[in-house]
């Protein structure tokens, strides 16, 4: 399972994401997490201790004079595979999360990070980890390369105006033939029983599930806490647990 988690800021998809990796684990699944927003959250979602420990200078080396590829990569010897035995954090439920780094200063200080973190994800061996990514809220990264290790992208929309506007801008950005083989949308924070079919009418995206508001959820995030420890029986932890059985039966919702 190669799935990444979009959608506008603010949604919820740190949440979700964290939740989503958790319970996957938690069917004896090894899972690594994958987080390229250069802002902090997902950490906490999981369960972690906060962390900006990211991928270090000294991962990479820089492209010699008239050598083609990318101004950075990984160094000699150090393959995906042993980069992520080095320098993912393993977490509660076994869960491993590798993140590129996150900003302190300006974003150039991410370089070096950001090219080694796009070489492992693409020859990170496709069998190895179920993989789960959390991107960047907005429409720039999750079609531009970020998203390319994914078979499914989830959409997370606020039944409202403005999160369905986001939804239908991202859809587009992803319906080419280079392309996830799916987009499905994750209703969040619903309040109405309506709220899905309006999200689909106007995003025009399947709908995978409906993640009611949960003030038991909300109060986990003030905390700093992981949804799954803090409130493991919530509607909104149940509402992902059936989410990673549909996608782990590749049904369609």
């Amino acid at each position: 399972m190669r799935v990444a988690f979009v959608g506008k800021g603010g949604a919820g998809k740190s949440a979700l994401a964290g939740t989503l990796a958790r319970v996957l684990a938690r069917t004896g699944e090894p899972v690594l997490v994958i987080d390229s927003d250069p802002m902090p959250g997902l950490a906490l979602s999981l369960g972690f201790p906060a962390t900006d420990a990211g991928i270090p200078d000294d991962a990479t080396v820089e492209r010699a004079d008239g050598e083609d590829g990318p101004r950075y990569r990984l160094r000699p010897g150090l393959s995906a595979a042993k980069a992520i035995e080095l320098y993912a954090v393993a977490g509660p439920d076994d869960v491993r999360l590798l993140q590129f780094g996150k900003l302190r200063e300006h974003v150039g200080s991410l370089m070096r990070s950001q090219h080694a973190f796009h070489q492992i994800r693409e020859e990170l061996p496709v069998d190895r980890w179920h993989l789960v990514g959390d991107l960047p809220g907005g429409t720039r990264q999750p079609f531009f390369g970020w998203a390319q290790f994914a078979t499914v992208v989830l959409v997370v929309v606020e039944p409202s105006e403005k999160g369905m506007l986001s939804a239908r801008r991202l859809a587009r950005l992803g319906d080419d033939e280079d392309g996830p083989a799916q987009i499905l949308a994750v209703v969040n924070k619903s309040r109405h029983r309506d709220d899905a079919a309006r999200v689909e009418a106007g995003t025009g995206l399947r709908v995978a599930v409906t993640v009611p508001w949960d003030e038991a959820l909300a109060d986990a995030e003030r905390r700093g806490l992981a949804p799954i420890d803090a409130a493991p029986d919530s509607a909104a932890v149940g509402a992902v647990a059936c989410l990673v059985t549909q996608l782990q039966a590749g049904a369609q919702p």
